[in-house]
């Protein structure tokens, strides 16, 4: 069974959303959604990554429901989306396509913005009609298509067999992971946060990660241990940015670089010095920043965008 987070601290915890519904995908999995922010303002939609939720993306929906509808919602056995047999990357884009389908009209195009293995979903649904009619442009934050385990650098080895061997064990670990305490945010923080980040932040990605059922995230991280979805990049033809941190562990920038070079419409790569995995929870305005670039470009053609390498 999911379970939704314990509340975070600050300014870190979720906002209530405006609407609340059901979705279910094409092989019956349920799915939460949840809806921010004006009906008839410009459409932002959220996927999150393994073993997070809503709650993820709490900065962002707070800095864009003013003048956007912010839609996120919970992967098929994450929050507050009830556990599914079915665990697959086809699974991911048919969740995605049913919540597009569920939340926007006909035609109604959106920004898609994914983290981790929400970026994953964006790469595999990228050829499907549902993620064509409404996707008008893409932001894949801290995410990669292939090779995830052997190019992870949470165990500290130099790269190879052996290397590979332990990472796939240790995320691939059904243990238990237990209460948030200090132990537990000190792992957490160095496998996939930056070192400068906030306290009040990593109590936050804690509180969420542990949240995660065990046996769906070890479900999920089988999926990842086998990932390939070079094919998925290669069809994301829309308007696509690209964020990463350069301390980020379990994606390194490598898979940043490779993405950036094989996708058609790439708007550039932004690498964000110090910072980890985490980066909509670790660079909030950054993330947020983007996002409204590519609203303001691609949707109400309000802006120009103003992405660029390294900032």
């Amino acid at each position: 069974m999911s379970r939704r987070a314990p509340a975070a601290p600050g300014t870190c915890a979720p906002p209530v959303a405006g609407r609340t519904l059901t979705t279910v995908s094409a092989d019956g999995a349920r799915l939460h959604v949840e809806v921010h922010g004006p009906k008839d303002a410009p459409a932002v939609v959220l996927s999150h990554g393994w073993t997070c939720s809503t709650a993820f993306w709490a900065a962002q929906i707070r800095d864009l429901a003013a003048g956007h509808r912010v839609i996120t919602y919970d992967q098929r056995g994450h929050g507050r989306s009830p556990a599914h047999p079915v665990c697959s990357t086809e699974a991911l884009a048919d969740d995605l396509e049913a919540v597009l389908a569920a939340t926007l009209a006909p035609g109604e195009k959106a920004v898609i913005a994914g983290h981790s293995m929400g970026g994953m979903t964006v790469m595999a649904a990228a050829g499907r009609p549902g993620f064509r009619e409404h996707a008008a442009a893409v932001l894949l934050c801290s995410t990669g298509s292939s090779r995830l385990v052997a190019e992870s650098r949470v165990v500290p080895l130099r790269a190879g067999r052996v290397r590979t061997w332990l990472t796939g064990r240790v995320l691939g670990s059904r243990a238990p992971l237990g209460p948030v305490t200090p132990v537990a945010k000190s792992i957490l923080k160095y496998a996939t946060m930056g070192a400068g980040c906030a306290p009040d932040r990593v109590e936050a990605c804690a509180r969420i990660v542990h949240a995660c059922p065990r046996a769906v995230r070890h479900a999920w991280s089988e999926v990842l241990a086998t990932l390939d979805l070079d094919h998925g990049v290669r069809r994301l033809t829309v308007p696509t940015a690209v964020l990463c941190g350069t301390s980020d562990r379990l994606t390194p920038p490598v898979h940043a670089r490779a993405l950036a070079a094989a996708l058609p419409h790439c708007l550039g790569l932004t690498e964000l010095t110090g910072v980890g995995h985490m980066t909509p929870v670790e660079a909030p305005e950054t993330v947020t920043g983007r996002i409204r670039d590519l609203v303001g470009t691609y949707v109400t053609g309000a802006a120009p965008v103003r992405i660029k390498e390294g900032a």
